[in-house]
């Protein structure tokens, strides 16, 4: 009772701020006046803001601005230890660096490293922080776009990125970032710019505490969807979670922007009640994954668990099952790789659960930006499918979706999949797979899969038995962090270019509409059947890995 009691009262605090701030986000993101200040970093940036691009300047500003960000922090990194702030840590080597440069500038946040051991206070402010609100901001800038493709007619004009980013920024997530770092700090995670302290515990032994700017750091890294921590335990350290209060607000901050830019996308394309039916799908995969967790973490099955009321083993006591398992399913669901608790350590269904969260596309909210994009995409899937049964055009809000539409929604949807095979089985085919194994069999099998979905959905997560801190697990996940992440992108602004160039559409007798409970259903369908797409790959590695390990 206390589970469902928790999580209704959070998903209800979700439900109920989703509304202010999408209807806030919709004024602030898409047209209206530049700011003095915006105006001054324009013109200091060479940018003209009224200007529009295409969909090929968009995408093209966009990759320049990724590519020069991994620039900068694989050098702040590698340099590490010639800057001040440092805290006495030295430069990454190149490999871990381009690993840590890619994983943050992808939104990934994987990290290979244990934070309090490898990055001072300089690299986690100007580095990873600044990171954190320029990736999650590049999201929410693709999602804008394709839904202007979807909105404008006749146009080959998606807006301009640079203000997009800017606003983004500026606008949404700082604030929010200000108001949520204050109210966490007041709740006991620490702020300083100190270095480590040594105490006398109470039995009289020795233990060294670290400090850091852990309270501006820990809103951006869960509401961006960012979650690499400044510690190694993530979330689950006292410092960066003190309490249940704490906990129950890093939830509401993770799932908080992607919910309220459903709401903004119902604004934006003038019909709030494809929002709350978009909201629906969302809240009906949510509630599924959280209830298969919730009932696998506190089955009692054997001895130990049944003594104990449950899957205790890798869980804070100060948040219980309940408050570990909304987190874990939270998270994953959010792309956000935070962690309160070890998920390496979840009963076989209540890892599977969180992997499924990854498998479905990151779209039970999803991530920001990419949640609602991949969530169209899901939708327009529905639609064609749809169409085909009834034997009638799919047209959704106006715009046909024939043929060319459908190719690049069914290249961004087999993106995934197939570089989640691709690089789990060349991880094992190589042997480096079955080395960095935490544990034997299907369960080490899992890892693996699970670190190669987390990288490629952008995620962070890990099952903490595998060790991706290897040469050749810094280069390929490198690699699968970046075709994850920019190949889609490829693909959707393409879509919404296309899209943004159709003639005003004339609604016919034979043309599919989607509505009501239907389409809700048609939706949900529609995510099952990509995150089966998901599944299916790391199935067929079965076989494979049971020869080689």
């Amino acid at each position: 009772m206390y589970a469902w009691l928790q999580a209704s009262l959070i998903l209800a605090v979700v439900v109920g701020l989703h509304v202010p701030l999408g209807d806030y986000m919709a004024r602030v993101l898409d047209g209206g006046p530049h700011r003095r200040a915006e105006r001054a970093l324009y013109k200091v940036c060479g940018v003209d803001p009224d200007r529009e691009q295409d969909w090929r300047h968009y995408l093209f500003a966009l990759l320049a601005f990724s590519l020069m960000s991994i620039a900068a922090l694989f050098a702040l990194f590698t340099l590490q230890g010639k800057l001040p702030w440092s805290t006495g840590h030295e430069g990454m080597p190149w490999r871990l660096a381009l690993h840590t440069a890619v994983s943050f500038i992808t939104n990934t946040s994987w990290q290979n490293y244990a934070g309090e051991s490898t990055t001072g206070h300089l690299a986690v402010m100007a580095g990873l922080g600044v990171q954190a609100f320029a990736s999650a901001a590049v999201g929410i800038c693709a999602a804008l776009a394709l839904v202007r493709g979807l909105v404008r007619r006749d146009t080959d004009r998606l807006g301009n990125f640079w203000v997009d980013l800017i606003r983004t920024i500026f606008r949404v997530i700082v604030p929010l970032s200000i108001v949520s770092g204050i109210v966490l700090i007041a709740l006991g995670v620490p702020q300083n710019l100190g270095g480590a302290h040594t105490v006398t515990t109470v039995a009289g032994g020795q233990q060294t505490l670290l400090g850091g700017p852990v309270g501006s750091w820990e809103p951006i890294k869960l509401m961006s969807g960012d979650g690499g921590g400044v510690f190694n335990a993530s979330s689950a350290h006292p410092f960066e979670n003190p309490s249940a209060y704490t906990n129950a607000i890093e939830i509401v901050l993770m799932l908080l922007i992607p919910t309220a830019f459903i709401r903004t996308y119902g604004r934006l394309i003038g019909s709030l009640r494809q929002s709350w039916t978009l909201l629906a799908v969302v809240g009906i995969l949510f509630g599924l994954l959280l209830a298969v967790g919730s009932l696998a973490q506190s089955a009692h099955n054997g001895t130990v668990t049944e003594a104990v009321g449950g899957q205790y083993e890798g869980t804070e006591t100060r948040f219980g099952i309940p408050g570990s398992t909304l987190f874990g399913v939270a998270a994953t669901g959010s792309a956000d790789g935070a962690a309160n608790a070890s998920y390496d350590s979840f009963s076989s269904i209540g890892g599977g659960a969180l992997l499924s969260a990854m498998m479905l596309g990151e779209i039970a909210p999803g991530g920001t930006g990419s949640g609602l994009y991949g969530l169209i995409v899901a939708v327009m899937i529905a639609v064609f499918v749809g169409g085909l049964m009834v034997g009638r055009t799919p047209e959704y809000l106006r715009k046909r979706i024939g043929f060319p539409e459908m190719r690049f929604v069914v290249l961004y949807a087999l993106v995934a999949p197939t570089t989640i095979l691709g690089c789990s089985a060349l991880a094992v085919a190589l042997g480096d797979g079955p080395s960095s194994m935490g544990n034997p069999g299907p369960h080490g099998l899992t890892e693996l899969v699970y670190a190669y979905t987390s990288n490629v959905n952008s995620n962070g997560s890990a099952m903490a038995g595998f060790n991706g801190a290897t040469d050749f697990h810094n280069l390929l996940m490198a690699a699968a962090m970046l075709i994850g992440r920019y190949v889609p992108m490829v693909f959707l602004l393409a879509l919404a270019g296309r899209l943004a160039r159709q003639q005003p559409g004339v609604v016919t007798v034979g043309t599919l509409q989607a509505r009501g409970v239907n389409f809700v259903a048609l939706a949900t369908g529609a995510a099952l059947i990509l995150a089966l797409l998901n599944f299916l790959p790391a199935l067929s590695l079965g076989p494979l890995a049971e020869g080689l390990l």
